[in-house]
């Protein structure tokens, strides 16, 4: 018997043959999906009429693609193990669809698609058509977790992945195009955070065809030494893969995978029984196969195969030119159809037995449906962290200590025996500048590199996940939840922003996972912003910015939660509400600074349930029925002491002026119950607001989100919003709400303006609160600090 050799293992020739049968299959069903409308599998010659009316699809990127598949195939049935594939080049979706298709997963989920004829016409007629399945690899797409349309997140959602999974390898293919985008690069450091000992592994496959859309990549033009050394100063000890001959190809890729997870196991094993080499080295593989591969080589006497030109439809005028049509029957009868499919259409046996067993296929694995593997947090009771509140508005306590108590604890109850768990931090180096470091009480800072005597709470057994990227935080933790697992990412405000589009992104694939019923529910992703806008008065403009809030609003209402907890005891109770929920993207914007509490940890929770509430003790409505004359309304903790300040201002010079206070938790109950699953209903609205009082709102961000909200709502102009109007400097934190218009005196003046009754001396109150702004503008220039009454304010 013959063989392809590498150095150090042996493909067998029948296995081989077998396999690129299995690759011949995937080929053609991947053209025939970007193609066939009708005799998808040739049994007459091909008519204009059985081509697509809309060429859509990314066949250059697909025979890798499918290439690995197969081979991680044959080596899960050699070794019995679970792995995870993760493509970056998600345009590749008519490929992952094929082999699920062969594998029979995608039939298991979408009985319809059957395995004969009628089920492969309508695999082909539902990629990228009206009512069908996108044409990435996306949430209908079986045994997938990354969307790949937005490049750069392949390698840090794999690296989610295997964080306490010990017994899972992600296979994770890199596209040379995504390999130039900024997140991915951070993405290489991957090795100073995986710990061999509780976590699984991670293979990368740096897939080098060459070409992105329409140029040239930079690590396909660079040459192996070059990409040896970069890889290898991340941590990795590449493998190179190359050439354009099938059997060859297959047969050193097969011994890259198999010497790779060797070298993992060797690896685990020798962490798991004690040993801790210091100079870890990860395998990783370099593949280089053309762009196109198998597909034409060349279209009107261009070059396609092997160039950029073959990264879509390398034959577009099908329907219009008949040598295009008469090529791409060629190409489609060149994998041989006939041999691949039997009577009946479906795939013949000696293909279908080459799929690994039950949930071992890639298509079917439960870390492909982390809700499969999903079990709650344990969750110690709120109330052990609650702060003491005898009177609302006098004591004072940093907020977001409390969560960090809250999160020590999660982190006990949730760690398993082997040093993993089912909880972890995610935060870009500030989980002590965010006022969350109790959870060093009981974990430190995951780091696998050198550490010295100078370090704080880091260790290789750590569990918190520090890195100076929002990218890596956000994408880990992403790729931990749809796992199956939980946590919560924290921080700065402004830089969130960052991550925003990752933050959109991982909405729309919960926003589609709701509507397909194999796709078990997921922990919610959490993020917490803090050091805020605000409150970033000491590190200036740069650090002010509320700009997520307005990102994500628009999204899926099913989907997406704003959280404004005023207090550290609102902040528990939507914390322990939002580490139970699932399926959700849950904001919360609190700032980490000392502030005023106001409710007990019963009141919080009643209040965060009903999304917005009335401070009956701040208010001056008293008992007589009639309509308050001026409604104060407040979203942030803040602007909610801003109000009250407003409040009590109102309340010693015009007692008699009817005031109502109404402070707002779940900015998404702003919404009618027709727009929102938590908005509230008309009368409930007009319960807090009145019919048709004036409202004036105090509001953390920029006051254009909350015009959006009550857009639609009877007589919305009514409501007039102030909040950050990008105005920001290194100064008191006083001055930045007064130069964004939104302080105490700004709010008394407006709400003079707007009451339904103008009350006997407002012309002397608002004169006093120009004043105090001027006055207030004068001593923080002298005195570098804020006015006394100021600074020490509290609710009398």
């Amino acid at each position: 018997m013959t063989a392809a050799r590498t150095a150090d293992h042996t493909y067998d020739d029948a296995d081989l043959s077998a396999d690129l049968r299995w690759w011949d299959a995937a080929n053609y069903l991947t053209a025939a999906q970007i193609y066939l409308q009708d005799n998808v599998l040739l049994r007459e010659p091909l008519t204009v009429e059985h081509i697509k009316p809309r060429l859509l699809g990314h066949w250059g990127t697909s025979p890798g693609l499918s290439a690995i598949y197969v081979v991680l195939n044959r080596v899960i049935r050699e070794t019995d193990t679970d792995w995870l594939y993760i493509t970056g080049p998600g345009h590749g979706g008519p490929a992952l669809v094929a082999n699920t298709y062969l594998e029979g997963t995608y039939t298991d989920i979408y009985p319809h698609v059957t395995l004969d004829e009628r089920g492969v016409r309508r695999l082909c007629r539902q990629f990228s058509t009206p009512g069908g399945i996108p044409s990435h690899v996306s949430v209908p797409t079986p045994g997938s977790i990354h969307e790949g349309g937005e490049l750069g997140y392949a390698l840090v959602h794999a690296a989610g992945a295997a964080f306490d999974h010990p017994d899972l390898v992600v296979a994770c293919v890199i596209g040379d195009g995504e390999a130039e985008t900024g997140p991915l690069a951070g993405s290489w450091k991957l090795p100073a955070f995986l710990n061999a000992e509780r976590d699984g592994a991670v293979l990368p496959i740096l897939h080098l065809n060459g070409a992105k859309i329409a140029a040239p990549t930079v690590f396909g033009r660079s040459d192996d030494a070059d990409i040896a050394d970069f890889l290898g100063g991340q941590g990795w000890a590449p493998v190179f893969v190359e050439g354009d001959d099938p059997r060859a190809v297959f047969g050193d890729l097969k011994a890259a995978i198999d010497h790779s997870h060797r070298l993992i196991r060797e690896i685990q094993v020798a962490a798991r029984d004690g040993g801790r080499a210091d100079d870890i080295r990860w395998p990783a593989i370099v593949l280089r196969t053309p762009k196109g591969w198998t597909g034409p080589s060349e279209v009107d006497g261009r070059r396609i195969e092997g160039t950029h030109w073959a990264h879509q439809v390398p034959l577009s005028g099908v329907r219009d030119n008949p040598e295009h049509l008469r090529q791409l029957e060629s190409w489609l009868r060149s994998y041989r159809p006939e041999d691949l499919f039997d009577d009946t259409g479906a795939v013949v046996e000696d293909i279908r037995v080459l799929a690994p067993a039950g949930d071992r296929r890639l298509g079917a694995t439960p870390y492909a449906n982390g809700g499969r593997l999903l079990t709650p947090l344990k969750l110690p009771p709120i109330a052990r962290y609650a702060v003491d509140v005898d009177k609302p508005g006098a004591t004072i306590h940093p907020t977001t200590t409390v969560l960090g108590e809250y999160m020590r604890d999660i982190y006990t109850e949730n760690t398993t025996p082997d040093g993993g768990g089912t909880f972890r931090l995610f935060c870009p180096d500030e989980t002590a500048s965010n006022k969350l470091d109790a959870v060093f009480d009981v974990t430190d800072r995951c780091w696998q590199l050198p550490t010295t005597e100078f370090d704080d709470d880091l260790s290789s057994s750590g569990r918190v996940m520090e890195v100076l990227s929002e990218h890596l935080c956000q994408g880990w933790l992403e790729g931990y939840l749809l796992t199956g697992r939980h946590g919560l990412f924290a921080t700065y405000e402004a830089f969130a922003m960052i991550s925003a589009s990752m933050v959109i992104q991982h909405t729309k694939w919960l926003q589609h996972a709701s509507h397909l019923s194999w796709r078990e529910p997921v922990a919610s992703l959490n993020i917490l912003l803090t050091s805020t806008c605000w409150r970033n008065d000491h590190n200036g403009f740069s650090h002010q910015g509320p700009g997520l809030i307005d990102a994500v609003m628009p999204l899926a209402p099913d989907v997406v939660r704003i959280w404004l907890p005023p207090d550290s005891n609102s902040l528990l109770s939507i914390a322990e509400h939002c580490f139970r929920s699932r399926d959700h993207v849950n904001l919360l914007v609190v700032d980490k600074q000392p502030h005023l509490q106001y409710l007990s940890i019963e009141e919080a929770g009643e209040q965060a349930a009903a999304g917005a509430s009335i401070w009956d003790w701040a208010g001056t409505e008293g008992d007589s029925g009639d309509d308050p004359d001026i409604v104060l309304a407040g979203a942030g903790d803040v602007p909610t002491q801003e109000i009250l300040a407003a409040a009590q201002l109102l309340r010693e010079w015009v007692p008699y002026l009817r005031v109502r206070v109404v402070n707002v938790m779940d900015l998404m109950a702003l919404l009618s119950q027709a727009d929102h699953p938590h908005g509230m209903t008309d009368d409930d609205f007009a319960d807090l607001f009145t019919e048709d009082g004036h409202v004036v709102v105090a509001f953390h961000g920029y006051a254009r989100a909350v015009h959006q909200l009550l857009h639609g709502r009877p007589d919305a102009d009514r409501f007039h919003v102030r909040g950050f109007a990008e105005q920001g400097t290194t100064t008191t934190p006083f001055d930045m709400v007064v130069l964004n218009k939104m302080s105490r005196y700004h709010l008394v003046l407006e709400a003079l303006r707007r009451a339904r009754r103008v009350p006997e001396r407002s012309e002397e109150l608002a004169e006093h609160c120009r004043g105090q702004l001027a006055r207030h503008h004068e001593y923080v220039r002298e005195h570098f600090e804020d006015l006394p009454e100021i600074r020490d304010w509290t609710w009398a």
